[in-house]
């Protein structure tokens, strides 16, 4: 699952005289759910976007509390301990029926039960080897969707070891609610970067947010410019957790197999929601050239640059390259 964004913002740009009398930027750094999240809103009231930031980071804080891997009293970690939440918070009961949509949709290629692989993987990495293929095998074992049962006054996992990441999804779906917040404090005009990225309006200068997308090759490179205007966007690559140095085994499991898909160095894909983007960046990952661009064509409004693992890209019509 992708754990860090690959996208970043870009400067907002050479403001008008006219556009600096209607407002100024604001922008403020914090850290949630693994990463770094900067929030940017551009307002003419500078009460009304301080309080607007404020509260989007507390929803922020708040999805931390209930979705972090890594915090022992949040709700997926005690989830994952006790295979029954009682009751679970909202934000993760939504999370988890849209994962259950995904899985749906893509045979299971979307999978937020590879929590064992990781696990696994992880530990091996620990003693500076891979685990055994009988290994993968019984890891595998445990990884299925359907083992979720999801209610809104209970969430249980059925199956011995069955457990949950939501690092493919929970990024994108707390830049969704942090856009929600911004929305309801009053700002029209906004970037979220929690990971995943997610554009409200427009820059001061009237043109689209530009981010950048990181290259999977080039740590100091951008593989391409995009736009973003009342959209959201999100990336998985290989390179951004590895437990093999040639990259070939890397954090995105396929759940049918247990181990690293092959075929692809990284997936952007631009979709009207971050949860939606985030998911689905993973999906085509895992799915590859062929049944991911099927799967895209299925979903309007959304729209992928894939990156090969032999340096080749594709785009689909509706990408939102600059240029």
């Amino acid at each position: 699952m992708g754990t860090a964004g690959a996208c970043a913002a870009l400067g907002a740009g050479a403001w008008s005289l006219e556009s600096a009398r209607r407002g100024e930027l604001y922008r403020r750094t914090s850290h949630a759910l693994g990463s770094a999240v900067t929030l940017t809103v551009w307002h003419r009231d500078r009460s009304v976007a301080e309080a607007a930031l404020e509260a989007a980071f507390q929803e922020l804080e708040l999805v931390e509390r209930v979705m972090s891997l890594y915090s022992p009293d949040s709700q997926l970690c005690r989830l994952n301990r006790d295979a029954l939440l009682q009751p679970p918070h909202p934000h993760l009961v939504t999370v988890l029926e849209f994962a259950a949509g995904i899985s749906k949709q893509t045979a299971g290629a979307f999978d937020v039960t590879v929590q064992p692989l990781w696990e696994l993987y992880r530990e091996a990495q620990k003693q500076g080897t891979l685990p055994e293929e009988s290994a993968v095998r019984l890891a595998r074992e445990r990884v299925d969707w359907r083992r979720v049962q999801v209610a809104a006054d209970r969430i249980e996992l059925t199956g011995e070891g069955t457990a949950i990441t939501l690092n493919g999804i929970a990024q994108g779906f707390a830049a969704d609610a942090a856009m929600h917040v911004l929305r309801r404090c009053g700002v029209e005009h906004g970037l979220i970067d929690a990971g995943e990225m997610s554009a409200l309006g427009h820059k001061p200068d009237g043109e689209c947010w530009q981010v950048g997308i990181q290259h999977p090759r080039q740590p100091d490179a951008f593989v391409s410019l995009a736009k973003l205007q009342d959209r959201c966007l999100a990336t998985s690559g290989d390179y951004q957790t590895w437990f093999s140095e040639d990259l070939v085994n890397h954090h995105l499991f396929d759940p049918h197999t247990g181990h690293s898909p092959r075929e692809l160095a990284s997936v952007s894909i631009a979709a009207p929601t971050a949860m939606a983007a985030d998911a689905l960046s993973t999906a085509v990952f895992v799915l590859g050239v062929e049944r991911g661009m099927e799967l895209l064509r299925q979903m309007p409004g959304t729209d992928a640059l894939l990156v090969l693992r032999d340096g080749r890209s594709l785009t689909t019509a509706g990408f939102p390259v600059v240029g």
